[in-house]
């Protein structure tokens, strides 16, 4: 078992219940998982352990936690995967909408790293026993091209590429409304939401976040726009396009609260990925097709 130890003072009561407010607060915890921490005793309100889950709280009161979780490991499962490109040293994988990226509380089977220990006799283990083989992340509901090291040598020089930005990784996403450039680049530093901590927005003291961006294509109230990551930050593409006023089409989380589609998603994916070979130096080019239900929209916005 390991300790999720944490200490922080209420600062806003607008859901005064603790199991509520620790929702609000705790990104990678259900309620539920919240109900049972609460139950077992793993949380103090002002230096005492609170078991009801309906606590009301106070601007000022003091909590403390004491989470107890089990170890999280990954099995390998039998998950088709779209693989683009494989070696020995690393593979490409398209990977769907819908599909976490790795195993975390909340989403412990049915991943990409599930899928890969099963497809793969050989991973790396650079991030650990839940996220072997991954260099990087996308969203669940984003969908693209992402590198997997396949040995420990290869995953440390593409983790090196990608914090050095050598590698480089373009985005195709709708967005709303019409961009006055036609390329520019959004900047903001990126943290924690400081009134929705499930959220990441442009805060002060946040870490520093660049996109590029150049439009593709205009239709009636909407862009369809290539992004460039030069810096990696939790949701930088959908927290840079609502910063200047043009969501991601599908985005629940960021975007407008009356959508016209009917998405399971953000549209936003990752169709280039570029990078250097670990072993042979060879500049190496992916890409991959925008899916279906993408295809759909862009035709649907043609005939407008």
């Amino acid at each position: 078992m390991a300790e999720l130890n944490s200490s922080f003072v209420v600062e806003d009561t607008s859901k005064p219940r603790l199991d509520a407010y620790l929702s609000d607060n705790l990104s990678d915890w259900t309620r539920s998982q919240i109900k049972l921490q609460i139950s077992d005793g793993g949380v103090q309100v002002n230096g005492k352990v609170v078991t009801k889950a309906g606590q009301v709280l106070k601007n000022g009161d003091q909590i403390t936690l004491c989470f107890k979780t089990k170890e999280l490991s990954a099995e390998p499962e039998n998950i088709a995967l779209d693989i683009i490109y494989e070696d020995d040293y690393l593979a490409i994988i398209n990977k769907p909408q819908g599909m976490v990226v790795h195993p975390a509380p909340g989403s412990v089977n049915h991943t990409l790293v599930n899928a890969i220990l099963y497809h793969f006799d050989s991973i790396s283990k650079g991030s650990g026993n839940i996220r072997p083989g991954i260099v990087h992340r996308i969203d669940k509901d984003t969908s693209g091209l992402l590198v997997v090291a396949k040995n420990n040598q290869a995953h440390e020089n593409l983790a090196k590429q990608i914090a050095e930005h050598s590698a480089f990784r373009h985005y195709l996403a709708l967005v709303e409304g019409t961009l006055k450039n036609d390329e520019g680049t959004i900047t903001g530093d990126i943290g924690r939401d400081k009134t929705d901590r499930k959220k990441m927005a442009i805060v002060e003291g946040g870490k520093p976040a660049i996109t590029h961006y150049k439009v593709k294509e205009r239709y009636t109230g909407y862009t369809l726009v290539e992004f460039i990551l030069q810096t990696g930050r939790t949701h930088q593409i959908r927290v840079h396009t609502k910063s200047v006023g043009h969501p991601i089409v599908g985005d629940k989380t960021y975007g407008f609260a009356k959508q016209k589609f009917n998405l399971q998603g953000q549209l936003l994916h990752a169709y280039m990925l570029e990078l250097t070979h670990p072993s042979t130096g060879e500049r190496l080019n992916f890409t991959c097709p925008l899916p279906q239900y993408f295809v759909s929209i862009i035709k649907k916005l043609k005939k407008l």
